[in-house]
């Protein structure tokens, strides 16, 4: 067998080492339509004073009536509900507003439903 040149075994691999690889994102988005839109809840107060404390590895931004955060670092859609209800349930919220997956990168706050047949079926009682 021939002995291969050290320059193309060089270029052979120089150019499997340069490809570029992506470093892996995670976004997520936060709808909270429904409770801005009545008034009761404020998407600047929500974001507020987050944006620096997470660094250059998240990034947490606001369009209108959605939050999407933006992370270098693995970060669990989990994560973002657990941060969510515990906003909800420091400004006593948490009593009317739930935190739902609307599809995989997404959360949506909606409110619980309450029947009205449950309430009329007691007061007959």
């Amino acid at each position: 067998m021939a002995p291969v040149s050290p320059v193309r075994s060089a270029y052979i691999y120089s150019c499997r080492c340069k490809k570029s690889r992506k470093a892996p994102s995670w976004k997520f988005t936060l709808d909270l339509t429904h409770p801005v839109e009545d008034g009761i809840l404020d998407s600047a107060n929500f974001v507020n004073g987050k944006t620096g404390n997470l660094g250059n590895i998240v990034q947490v931004g606001r369009m209108k009536n959605k939050i999407n955060v933006t992370s270098e670092k693995q970060l669990s859609k989990r994560y973002l509900k657990y941060l969510t209800k515990k906003y909800l349930k420091k400004n006593n919220l948490r009593d009317w507003l739930r935190v739902v997956a609307s599809d995989k990168e997404t959360y949506e706050l909606r409110y619980f439903q309450i029947s009205q047949d449950d309430e009329e079926s007691e007061a007959d009682e």
